[in-house]
């Protein structure tokens, strides 16, 4: 059994082509028949503002299965903690034994949800959308920032609005640090009515952006909303999206960004389409230049059983050379 810790999985994947496809086909695999993915585990905390998950499930031929444990504590900064961590068992869908276990800290789910982000937001998002506004000032802000440039093949310009000037600025400079076109947005509606692209990074129970703050062409990555309770979007601006898109329905409109739209009678299951059939090409995305599109991530049990599988074969190898 192969056990790893933060640092050393930090060193086996990271934004690259490799983990990148692995994500890619996570998405994939939930609408082509491969994914067995069961029900979201949730445990709330509201007494510590935390949330807890367990994800867990398998895709066909794969040799593992995963169990995903992941936390968030969301006034731990203030503690000087992280607000997010998490461990994976990696399970041999052959026998039950336990390949791994990946004691990564929530550094494999922030990974994979910053990749995830990304590639949902390049393949809803206009062609020549350049201004990213990211909403929270939290760690997925600087996650969906890295991964969205690393990945674009373009140059962008983000904006970073969050509660905490301070821990917004901070952001802002870790970005240029990077080399990112990056400035802090003091005013959220003013920086919503400019963007061509919002990515709502929050762990919020009530709506931040408005509808009429959005103009038609705008794309939207909503993140945050990932269990029952939260929400970054006016019901009423998920109901007037041209194309709503979720990264698995049935989690989208139980408990995702779309499950209020859903509550109230605004949509339905068929107003929704799956992230994987838009990145298989079988169902389109974007029609026009002028649609306003929401990708919907709660994260599902794909990605994490990817990452999994993809650290377990780097360790394999590079154990493998040094024998």
């Amino acid at each position: 059994m192969i056990q790893l810790s933060r640092a050393e999985i930090e060193h086996l994947v990271t934004v690259d082509e490799g983990t990148v496809a692995a994500v890619r086909d996570a998405y994939v695999a939930i609408v082509d028949g491969r994914g067995n993915v069961p029900p979201v585990g949730h445990i709330a905390f509201p007494a510590a503002n935390g949330d807890c998950h367990i994800k867990y499930g398998h895709i066909a031929g794969d040799p593992i299965f995963a169990v995903k444990i992941a936390a968030g504590f969301y006034d731990n900064p203030a503690r000087g903690l992280p607000s997010s961590t998490g461990i994976i068992l990696a399970i041999s869908a052959e026998t039950g034994e336990v390949r791994a276990i990946l004691n990564d800290e929530g550094y494999l789910t922030d990974l994979r949800t910053g990749i995830g982000g990304a590639v949902a937001t390049l393949a809803l998002a206009r062609a020549d959308a350049a201004d990213v506004l990211i909403v929270g000032s939290g760690i997925q802000a600087r996650y969906q920032s890295r991964a969205l440039a690393a990945l674009a093949g373009q140059p962008l310009s983000f904006r970073i609005w969050g509660r905490s000037g301070e821990k917004t600025e901070a952001i802002v400079a870790e970005l240029k640090r990077d080399g990112l076109d990056a400035s802090v947005a003091p005013d959220l509606e003013a920086a919503c009515r400019e963007a061509d692209i919002i990515i709502t990074t929050t762990p919020s129970t009530e709506p931040l952006v408005r509808s009429d703050w959005v103009r038609p062409g705008t794309h939207i990555t909503a993140m945050g909303a990932d269990g029952p309770g939260k929400q970054e979007l006016e019901t009423v601006l998920v109901a007037r999206a041209d194309v709503r898109v979720a990264d698995m329905k049935t989690q989208s409109l139980g408990h995702g960004e779309f499950s209020h739209a859903r509550s109230a009678g605004l949509i339905g299951s068929d107003d929704c389409i799956e992230l994987g059939g838009v990145l298989a090409g079988t169902l389109q995305g974007r029609r026009s230049d002028e649609d306003i599109t929401i990708a919907d991530l709660t994260g599902v049990a794909t990605q994490d059983i990817a990452m999994a599988r993809t650290v377990l074969e780097r360790a394999t190898v590079k154990q493998n050379s040094r024998d």
